[in-house]
């Protein structure tokens, strides 16, 4: 049961910056994914950020917190922290994920969970409305293999769960604690187990999603993946649920990726979110990152107001809404669910009284 919308999209939620957007074609974003770190721990075999070179580069904490407190200011309700790299490698996470929360914005992490100790969670937990541990495997081996690290991490990530779940509980912190597996042929038959022992530390929900071929990765040895093949898992996951415990395998998201179509043809959705990389460069798409026509400044030199209302990024839009091709893009991307539901708001079917 997807309680949490992971399957889905949230923008219904946020009427008056859809109908702001709708009457002047502007909005602030609602949503932002931050990458803190652009070095990782791992090098997984699906990743999609390969291209990116894994650079030791950090985000400057006075600036981010100031940069923070300003898109606080404008409207922004969300920051995810994840990125091209894995986000707790950045020596002051805990600060910044704090001053994320102090600022009223809701903060998230996508992490490897190797880092994910009972220090940085004792910080963290406290000011995170969720993290995700991603985890791709069942057994030691095969996360080896995938996450192409050594087999002890995946007994620490384990821990580091157990462990987070302990304190989450003790001090009645509000966090939802959960972990994510992308479906591979490599660890399919290992999703049941996974779920089991995922209910076993207590965690709040397992999600298996598919896999997504990034247009600039490096890695292609999964883009002809069949989700087809694998949907009889679904039910079979399902009985690994209870009232505390949720599995989440996203079928909509999987079959999108292996029909590969769209109902629309011009990305709409990029002025309801942002990208920030380990630079603090701002971006119109996670997708198309090193493509500077997406490139909408810097905040190291620029505060987000002067970024956003810039020039550059006015032309950058007019021209993603007119004249970009979505089939550049990563099949299921992050905003797809929302582009399709604001391609239909934009060109509506006749009869639409009809209600």
């Amino acid at each position: 049961m997807d309680k949490f919308g992971i399957d889905s999209h949230k923008l219904i939620y946020h009427i008056p910056r859809l109908n702001q957007w709708l009457q002047t074609g502007q909005c602030y974003p609602i949503y932002m994914e931050i990458s803190p770190s652009g070095t990782c721990n791992h090098r997984c075999t699906f990743c999609g950020v390969d291209y990116m070179g894994y650079q030791k580069r950090f985000l400057d904490v006075g600036v981010l917190k100031e940069r923070l407190t300003e898109m606080a200011a404008l409207g922004l309700k969300s920051v995810m922290y994840c990125g091209e790299g894995e986000p707790l490698l950045h020596s002051g996470i805990g600060d910044i994920i704090a001053h994320t929360a102090h600022c009223e914005i809701d903060a998230a992490v996508t992490s490897n969970g190797v880092l994910f100790q009972e220090d940085i969670a004792e910080k963290a937990l406290p000011h995170l409305k969720w993290i995700k541990i991603s985890l791709n495997a069942g057994t030691r081996e095969t996360y080896s293999k995938i996450h192409r690290t050594k087999p002890e991490d995946f007994d620490t990530v384990i821990k580091n769960i157990v462990n987070a779940v302990k304190i989450k509980r003790e001090h009645g912190y509000q966090c939802t604690i959960g972990v994510q597996m992308l479906l591979l042929p490599e660890n399919h038959l290992e999703a049941i187990g996974l779920a089991q022992m995922i209910k076993d530390t207590g965690a709040d929900y397992l999600v298996i999603k598919p896999y997504s071929q990034h247009p600039m990765s490096k890695t292609d040895i999964y883009r002809d993946i069949k989700y087809s093949d694998f949907m009889e898992l679904e039910t079979t996951l399902a009985e690994a649920e209870t009232e505390t415990f949720n599995v989440i395998f996203r079928t909509n998201a999987m079959i999108r990726w292996d029909d590969r179509g769209r109902n629309y043809c011009r990305c709409l959705a990029h002025p309801f979110w942002s990208y920030m990389d380990a630079l603090g460069n701002i971006w119109g798409c996670l997708d198309h990152l090193n493509d500077e026509r997406f490139l909408y400044g810097n905040i190291c030199q620029s505060t987000f107001k002067e970024i956003w209302d810039g020039s550059r990024r006015q032309q950058a839009a007019k021209w993603i809404e007119s004249m970009f091709d979505v089939n550049h893009c990563r099949v299921n991307c992050r905003m797809d669910a929302i582009n399709r539901y604001l391609w239909d708001l934009k060109n509506p079917p006749a009869h639409v009284n009809f209600i």
